[in-house]
């Protein structure tokens, strides 16, 4: 069925037999321990069931949403037994699926034996509990899936700083506990005299107790990432203030990122066929056709529905693409809607720009995996996206077209001239010394004879001085 095929939900039409089924999704089948303290602990999901509720757009887009979750699910470590999509005009606001829908997810967690539902949006507090409660198994949404990935991926000291920040933010509305055991009192007997002072009352409540301990470590960890950001800031504003061009690697997740990186730079960085593979910004130098250099920074990748908590937690790490005088974005040639992607990928972006103010960098669209595409695919999105360089950072096909763009995109930065200046001008020889690079000085009988490498501004106020 495509978009233009799908009933109104406007109207509430939808097919009958859509609204009846949890359908099964073919193509995605490839244990948690009973949960006695709070959720904010780090997840282990072993055997899971995912499901979806498919509001808008075509079957294929929902269950391309569904084999991504997979994905996530794989990545995450778990096997999925299972992929299930409910057609709804919108999510049940209690749980998710409707009650009668979640009984039949109930029956299907039973005879698959999994232990966990993986549902592939972000669930309410009330959502997940009722949910919870009726498929009497742990249940996770999509971004508490993504947050779990990053958390096992992190490795530099902010990396995991800025991960358990966005994993509390996410959890501590959700904290709750395994039957009653988040109930338990902290203090002593109400009205009872046996504690003596300071120890009657209600006293406070076990979940009370972990949600002020979440809130003092999100604070602690504020402060981490707020001494961290001004360390990445310094070395930042080093690159920005020297002569050498700056370009950011972007893109969706598993695009090839890191593979396109050491293509260009010659630099060992990890390459893994896992999502999420790079959480750390990596900065590599590299040198143009011209001989110019740059530098090169691959960023974390990005995914539909990025989980705000995140976007806020990696701000540091996305200010890279503030900064960068060119956005080498990176789209997997090979996926099933790379065009989904690109779109994915701009939004975030936007966000990120939009909060610092800064006007959008220009953007270089580069197609990858074009040795594991589909010809009819790529025949697409060369209509679709005329000016994108095609490559394959596996076999290196179309690389020298890419390092050719590179370098007409990225104007120089520094002008190389040969002026004479006035003996009286020596203001100016003092500038060429400061904001310059002088390669050689001559004094002839007209004045000083510099060949020097300036900033543009500066080359356009010494053109009367030409040799």
């Amino acid at each position: 069925m495509t978009k233009a095929d799908a009933p109104d939900p406007s109207v509430g039409e939808l097919a009958l037999e859509d609204r009846a089924a949890l359908k099964r999704v073919a193509g995605l089948s490839t244990e948690l321990t009973d949960i006695s303290e709070v959720e904010y602990r780090q997840l282990r999901l072993e055997r899971v069931v995912l499901v979806g509720v498919w509001t808008e757009g075509s079957a294929a887009d929902s269950e391309a949403s569904l084999a991504e979750l997979a994905a996530l699910a794989e990545t995450a470590g778990s096997e999925v037994l299972e992929g299930l999509i409910q057609r709804r005009d919108k999510p049940d606001p209690s749980t998710y699926i409707g009650s009668g829908k979640a009984q039949e997810l109930r029956e299907i967690v039973i005879a698959t034996g999994a232990d966990t539902v993986i549902c592939d949006g972000e669930l309410s507090p009330a959502q997940l509990n009722a949910l919870e409660k009726v498929v009497k198994v742990k249940v996770i949404d999509r971004t508490a899936l993504i947050l779990d990935i990053f958390a096992q991926h992190a490795t530099s000291r902010e990396g995991k700083a800025q991960v358990a920040y966005a994993q509390m933010e996410y959890m501590l509305p959700r904290l709750r506990g395994w039957g009653e055991s988040m109930s338990r009192q902290a203090g002593g007997r109400a009205g009872g005299a046996g504690g003596g002072v300071g120890t009657r009352g209600p006293g406070e409540t076990k979940i009370e107790t972990d949600r002020r301990r979440i809130r003092e470590r999100m604070s602690k960890l504020r402060r981490e990432i707020k001494d961290m950001k001004q360390i990445r800031d310094t070395q930042r504003s080093r690159r920005l203030h020297s002569d050498t061009a700056s370009i950011a690697i972007v893109g969706y997740t598993n695009a090839g990122k890191s593979s396109l990186l050491n293509a260009l730079t010659g630099a060992g960085v990890l390459v893994q066929n896992a999502l999420f593979a790079t959480l750390e910004p990596t900065t590599r130098r590299g040198e143009f056709d011209d001989g110019r250099p740059f530098v090169l920074t691959d960023t974390v990748g990005f995914v539909r529905h990025l989980p705000t908590q995140l976007v806020e937690a990696f701000r540091s790490t996305l200010e890279e693409v503030v900064d960068a005088d060119l956005l080498v974005h990176v789209v997997d040639g090979s996926d099933s809607n790379p065009l989904a992607q690109i779109e994915a990928v701009r939004q975030v972006i936007r966000e990120v720009q939009n909060d610092h103010h800064a006007p959008p960098a220009p953007e270089l669209l580069v197609v990858n995996k074009i040795d594991a595409a589909d010809d009819l695919m790529l025949a697409q999105l060369r209509r679709a996206l005329p000016g994108a360089v095609f490559v394959s950072a596996h076999t290196g096909e179309g690389l020298p077209r890419l390092r050719a763009r590179l370098g007409e995109l990225v104007e120089p930065r520094e002008i190389t001239v040969d002026v004479t200046i006035p003996y009286d001008r020596g203001d100016l020889v003092a500038r060429l010394h400061s904001d310059g690079h002088v390669d050689a000085v001559e004094h002839t009988e007209a004045g000083t004879r510099l060949k020097a490498r300036v900033p543009a501004a500066l080359a356009a106020g010494l053109r009367e001085y030409a040799t």
